[in-house]
């Protein structure tokens, strides 16, 4: 007699995680408190920066330590847009993923076409955020 089939739970580990240092740039600080708790759970080593100025200083202190931008792209002060392209002023410039809860129009794909390596919506979702960083962690230079 035919058993019915068993439904196993997707484990946790179903997200892609990895090691690598991801600096998180955001002014909301709600987004900060959420999205590194969740990176650090993915095993990643997570740096924070609530405003592009701030993300400039912490590059410049883990020079040569930063795997992975989030980048917001609407922010008071230094804008997404100003700071990728102080970042891509770097001698080792990192890679870098935008984010907004705006659609990827206008600043997002002038940023996207001059180098930057991917968009995520905000709200974040884990399996979106942890398969969009590592494409971009394991994409060739």
């Amino acid at each position: 007699e035919a058993q019915a089939p068993e439904f196993q739970p997707v484990p946790s580990d179903a997200s892609p995680g990895g090691s690598e240092t991801i600096l998180l740039v955001d002014d909301e600080e709600l987004i900060l408190k959420v999205a590194a708790p969740l990176l650090e759970t993915l095993g990643y080593r997570v740096l924070l920066a609530s405003s592009g100025e701030e993300a400039l200083s912490v590059l410049a202190e883990n020079a040569g330590e930063v795997d992975l931008v989030l980048l917001d792209l609407v922010m008071p002060g230094l804008s997404g847009t100003a700071t990728f392209d102080r970042m891509q002023a770097l001698e080792d410039p990192p890679k870098v993923l935008l984010s907004s809860g705006y659609s990827p129009e206008g600043a997002a794909a002038d940023l996207l076409e001059r180098g930057c390596q991917g968009f995520l919506q905000k709200p974040y979702r884990l399996a979106q955020i942890s398969s969009k960083i590592r494409s971009v962690l394991d994409a060739a230079p």
